[in-house]
């Protein structure tokens, strides 16, 4: 194989996985501008020095380097001392050192044990004991009011069962835009959930950007059967982001991430 064969074939390798790059280090940040740019200096960091993959596959080895570069970075979140940020930074820190971490990428991204042990440089056993380890504190962390925004009746009756047994309370069930918008006049909630194409062909996000301006900023998890196109990095995205079909474990996972931080960015269609 030569250099060029194979240079184009870890690219073609990293362009797949860059959306749930994307999608891990904002859920880290609770930010897109910030996640983004753990991604983009993870990319570099490759692309400067490809021995850094060595002894992984490309995908674990991908997120291995966002890691080392979270973690050398200090696991920040954005803002300064004071804020909702800074308040999302003082729960984290109340955290087991690498649990959340952990339970990400178990999670949301679909790692195995042993996989999350390369990407963090711990032991197997010790990987599945800080994902157990992340579900009892992160449970116990934050409750509060969460909107659904879905049309399909058994889904939103699934998602509001997961979110009200860890201790939620729900606003409402939503199906379109002109609806979230009337619930979310009524009863504000900390918390949005929201589908992207809802009953009568109108837009989740539209149904968001309505309810953030209204409402004010806080935290909004989109799940969709086509994440990568709310991953690009090249418009204003969601922070929080699930695939369908979605586990109950993505759920319980995604809120409990989303409900740590008090603001998110304003989506475009």
């Amino acid at each position: 194989m030569t250099d060029a064969t194979h240079s184009e074939s870890l690219s073609d390798q990293l362009g797949k996985f860059i959306p749930y790059l994307r999608r891990y280090a904002r859920a880290l940040t609770g930010s897109q501008t910030s996640g983004d740019n753990f991604a983009a200096a993870s990319l570099e960091a490759i692309l400067t020095d490809r021995s850094v993959l060595d002894g992984t596959d490309v995908k674990a080895g991908l997120f291995r380097v966002l890691y080392g570069i979270w973690s050398s970075a200090g696991a920040p979140v954005e803002e300064g001392e004071n804020g909702p940020r800074a308040k999302a930074e003082r729960h984290l820190s109340k955290l087991t050192n690498n649990s959340r971490e952990a339970l990400l990428l178990f999670t949301i991204e679909g790692f195995s044990y042993a996989n999350i042990a390369t990407i963090i440089g711990i032991e197997p056993e010790e990987a599945e004991d800080l994902v157990a380890i992340a579900r009892r504190e992160m449970a116990d962390s934050v409750t509060g009011s969460v909107m659904i925004v879905e049309d399909e009746a058994i889904i939103a009756m699934d998602i509001e069962s997961i979110v009200g047994e860890m201790g939620h309370r729900i606003t409402g069930i939503a199906r379109t835009r002109a609806e979230a918008v009337a619930l979310g006049r009524a009863d504000a909630p900390d918390l949005i959930l929201a589908d992207i194409q809802l009953a009568d062909n109108s837009s989740g996000i539209d149904a968001v950007n309505d309810l953030l301006t209204e409402l004010g900023h806080r935290p909004v998890i989109f799940i969709t059967a086509f994440p990568e196109r709310l991953l690009t990095g090249d418009k204003p995205e969601p922070a929080f982001l699930i695939s369908k079909p979605y586990t109950e474990d993505q759920v319980i996972s995604a809120v409990s991430q989303a409900m740590f931080f008090s603001s998110t960015e304003t989506l475009h269609s």
